[in-house]
């Protein structure tokens, strides 16, 4: 295959030299101006007066923040699925059907042309990250590894479609980059996981593959069914994809995930990268070293806001943007996009650890923290803090769930339950449950000061309680909810007693699981 990188080199060095010198919040308010100016003869833009807004206070006093269910009902479902000047300009070719976690409801998301052509952007923006950190890369000389959902697209009216984000991102690719891309389409739009992946990896062994990208947990089995083929060569990437240059994660945190794959890539000169890219937009991609933050995007069509995560139901909540929201602080993320999402509550948690350049840590979702008893848990602190209960104990975490545990007959006090898939290291066998639990309330405690107020003398928090599940576990829980593969992902925190029961059930019927207490 003809190696395209030193196109894709120059192209890196004007970018680098554009980012290094823009100014933060001036690229900001153009972007907004931006989309103001495109969607004002919209119907919203019509309603909310954008002809009359000139700068981003006027906007934040005009358009109130929005969740998703504001915008469907008001704007989107009453002419889907031909959205016309809704509140993009012209029709809405695409809908993004939001897998997420396994107790969420499937959302619909206006994917615009606009953004397909900002997603395409945002990519090149991790390939000139790459570039700056390995000016020697040859990466487009092979193939790219996308392990994702199926890529089909169901027709909802002519020139509409809807279906995983991947199948949109498929649907669209540039001729130019149709043959860099693996795998091929007939297997892409292949919708059963097993026979996806049994039939994909002996055959990526002769596809040259120098990028592999997907969501931890679903690249792990991948990379366990390639073992499993050639036992003989080792739980090494190098052995199987020895160009390999560069593995791309995203979608849930990276912490538990770590240690597994530092034993994957060793021996090997592959570099790992996190993204963050969502229905609503690829947002951010890490331009240095893991653990040093993401870059946001800030001139590609997304207007970023930062309200503090207690303050989203307010009546008039605190709406900062890059110009004032302050460092080292946590933020709801609220977006207004070109495809027509407005003042649009996105659901995470995020830190802003610098203005200029502009960087974040994703801390979590707003529905997926554990502060059920004051103890304000950020998913991002539940993930360090298993994976330093799991590297003290010579093992690893495949996946987690917890669950609040509340005050019953049998129980005083309210605690919390993990439900945690172990993996051993050599020569480390199933810890005792307990011994995990107290390592695992250590950390919690040493990262989290509401945490270790209310455990302080054992008082208030009675102490985690944990289970282990044997590998597989989480895998064939998904499955039997028609969850397995892509895009989908085990919820951190159980926040449907619900589907907690119904989890705990399926541990006590899954074959090599423990006894309760066990």
């Amino acid at each position: 295959m003809w190696n395209a990188t030193p196109l894709l080199r120059a192209y890196a060095q004007r970018r680098r030299a554009v980012l290094e010198a823009a100014d933060p919040a001036a690229t900001q308010a153009r972007v907004l101006a931006s989309l103001l100016r495109r969607a004002r003869d919209t119907r919203f833009g019509e309603a909310f007066g954008f002809a009359g807004i000139g700068d981003v206070a006027a906007f934040q006093r005009r358009v109130p923040l929005l969740r998703h269910e504001d915008l469907w009902r008001d704007w989107w479902q009453p002419r889907f699925p031909r959205l016309v000047d809704a509140t993009w300009p012209g029709l809405i070719p695409f809908f993004a059907l939001t897998s997420g976690t396994t107790g969420a409801r499937s959302k619909r998301i206006p994917v615009s042309a606009a953004m397909v052509r900002a997603n395409r952007r945002a990519a090149l923006d991790l390939l000139t990250f790459h570039l700056a950190a390995r000016p020697a890369s040859r990466i487009l000389g092979g193939r790219s590894f996308l392990l994702g959902g199926s890529t089909a697209l169901g027709p909802l009216a002519p020139g509409v479609a809807e279906g995983d984000l991947s199948g949109i991102a498929a649907a669209t690719v540039p001729p130019w980059a149709r043959r860099r891309v693996f795998p091929p389409p007939r297997l892409a739009l292949s919708a059963d996981w097993e026979r996806k992946i049994a039939a994909l990896a002996p055959l990526s062994l002769g596809a040259d593959v120098r990028a592999f990208s997907g969501t931890p947990s679903w690249m792990l089995l991948f990379l366990e069914r390639l073992a499993a083929l050639h036992p003989e060569r080792g739980a090494r990437l190098a052995a199987f994809y020895p160009a390999l240059e560069l593995l791309v994660h995203g979608g849930v945190g990276w912490a538990p995930y770590r240690a597994r794959f530092a034993a994957w890539l060793e021996g090997g000169g592959a570099e790992t990268r996190e993204v963050y890219p969502a229905s609503e937009g690829f947002l951010a991609a890490a331009d240095r070293g893991p653990d040093e933050g993401l870059r946001l995007i800030l001139d590609n069509g997304i207007f970023f806001e930062f309200v503090r995560p207690g303050a989203v139901a307010d009546a008039n909540p605190d709406r900062r943007w890059i110009n004032d929201a302050e460092e080292g602080r946590d933020y709801a993320l609220v977006l207004s996009t070109n495809a027509g999402l407005w003042s649009y509550v996105l659901g995470d948690v995020v830190r802003l650890l610098s203005r200029r350049p502009p960087r974040i840590a994703v801390r979590g979702r707003l529905a997926q923290d554990l502060s059920v008893f004051g103890e304000h848990l950020a998913a991002a602190e539940l993930d360090a803090a298993i994976a330093a209960a799991a590297r003290a104990l010579g093992g690893a975490v495949r996946d987690y769930a917890a669950c609040a545990r509340f005050p019953a007959a049998d129980r005083a006090r309210g605690g919390h339950l993990f439900l945690v898939e172990w993996e051993a290291g050599p020569g480390a066998g199933r810890p005792e449950p307990a011994r995990f639990a107290a390592l695992l309330d250590a950390a919690l405690a040493a990262g989290n000061e509401d945490y270790a107020t209310h455990r302080a003398g054992d008082y208030g928090l009675a102490a985690p309680e944990v289970r282990l599940a044997p590998p597989g576990f989480f895998a064939a829980w998904l499955a039997g909810r028609g969850r397995l593969g892509g895009q989908n992902k085990v919820p951190r925190v159980l926040a449907d007693a619900d589907l907690a029961a119904d989890l705990e059930r399926f541990l006590a019927r899954f074959p090599g699981a423990p006894a309760a207490g066990g």
